[in-house]
């Protein structure tokens, strides 16, 4: 399966904040909006990710003042992206790799969604259950 088809199937949403955002803001949008994960962008391009790892690493070292500075100062500002035409197993290899959750799409230069390892996860089990239920349909007719 390719990245465009998981986002046609799951939408191109894309939850973004600036970098000027404060921390306690951005976790109160990240509360808010249920996710993993916020785009950081300056205009229309994507600058650095805001996950939930990042705001731990930056409560463990500086406490409760991290929630006081930028995002910018926290966030992971080497972005790694997708590609629509990308398979997912392509993807897979990349987020191990990268020890990354959450990958941006960009088409022609322009964020077109976010894919994250839940919808990698769960276009493997419906590809593993189709594959099942073929072989089932298969022997059943043979």
């Amino acid at each position: 399966m390719l990245v465009a088809e998981i986002l046609k199937d799951k939408g191109d949403a894309v939850y973004a904040i600036g970098p000027d955002l404060t921390l306690g803001e951005a976790c109160g949008e990240l509360d808010r909006l249920r996710v993993g994960a916020l785009m950081v962008c300056n205009k229309d391009k994507v600058v650095g990710v805001l996950s939930e790892r990042d705001v731990v690493r930056a409560v463990a070292r500086d406490g409760q003042a991290a929630l006081t500075r930028p995002v910018s100062s926290v966030m992971t500002s080497e972005v790694v992206f997708a590609a629509p035409g990308e398979t997912v197993a392509i993807l897979m290899g990349r987020m191990t790799d990268r020890r990354i959750r959450h990958l941006p799409v960009l088409r022609d230069g322009r964020l077109a969604g976010v894919i994250s390892i839940g919808d990698v996860v769960k276009c493997q089990i419906a590809e593993a259950t189709r594959e099942a239920e073929s072989l089932r349909t298969y022997i059943a007719a043979g």
